[in-house]
């Protein structure tokens, strides 16, 4: 692990924020490794909640570091298969992972740097924040973050970014769905801070598989067996600890044993 990740822990959120402000938090082949262990390190810790992705200074990520990129246009085209596939698997990583995440953005994020916001379950921004899929201006397209975005932001309005390469503002990412929130720069902490607590005071379990619950809809073409996944799923949780919890809290009129810090 190297210096280009800082990660911090209070409670039981983890906070992953992306430390290379001199070049705009750009991606290189040791933070995508760094971003990608430590992601899969919280996915397994049970300690953990929720996880927030920062970035330290003026912005949130500008994606690919243009010195990384020079070496890897004088690479053959298996060496780039395999490095587009290291920050699939980042990205992946992300979208999959069995917490929930929270995008802080409190600057611009282009090109990868856009992915990532995608990848996150909940995303919130401040109001100056500046957005694009830069990638056409130089030949390429944004392939590798393709899927995560058109999800987040539909498939018309992906045909016109991915194209034209145009900025577009943090007004604009949240009536496209790329950002749930956007706020001033002094409400960003408090926004993300809102979010965490609603997250702590949900099932863990729920909380973590509403991802899942979401994928599979979505992926599903046969009403009768996603009727039945859905019948197995809640019959699940209404037996499951956690659910016994929940529902008897609810019946009580306390909080459950997961809120009681939250």
């Amino acid at each position: 692990m190297t210096d280009s990740l800082l990660i911090e822990r209070s409670g039981a959120t983890l906070t992953l924020r992306l430390n290379r402000p001199e070049l705009h938090n750009a991606f290189d082949a040791g933070l995508i490794a760094d971003l990608t262990a430590a992601l899969r390190q919280a996915g397994n810790d049970p300690d953990v909640r929720v996880v927030v992705l920062a970035g330290e200074g003026r912005s949130f990520s500008a994606g690919a570091d243009l010195h990384w990129m020079r070496g890897m246009a004088a690479a053959s085209e298996a060496d780039n298969r395999v490095d587009a596939l290291a920050l699939a698997a980042l990205m992946r990583t992300l979208d999959e992972l069995p917490k929930p995440t929270i995008a802080r953005v409190q600057g611009a994020a282009f090109g990868g740097g856009v992915g990532l916001v995608a990848c996150c379950d909940i995303a919130i921004g401040v109001d100056t924040a500046r957005f694009g899929l830069t990638e056409s201006r130089l030949g390429l397209l944004p392939a590798v973050i393709s899927p995560y975005v058109v999800a987040a932001i539909g498939p018309r309005q992906s045909r016109r970014w991915f194209a034209t390469a145009e900025q577009f503002d943090a007004a604009a990412a949240l009536q496209m769905g790329l950002l749930h929130q956007v706020v001033t720069a002094g409400q960003l902490d408090a926004a993300v801070a809102g979010q965490v607590s609603l997250l702590q005071k949900a099932g863990p379990i729920a909380a973590a598989s509403a991802k899942r619950l979401v994928s599979q809809v979505l992926a599903s073409h046969d009403r009768d067996a996603l009727d039945a996944a859905n019948a197995d799923l809640i019959a699940r949780l209404r037996v499951s600890a956690e659910g016994q919890e929940g529902l008897g809290a609810f019946l009580e009129k306390r909080s459950p044993s997961w809120a009681a810090d939250a």
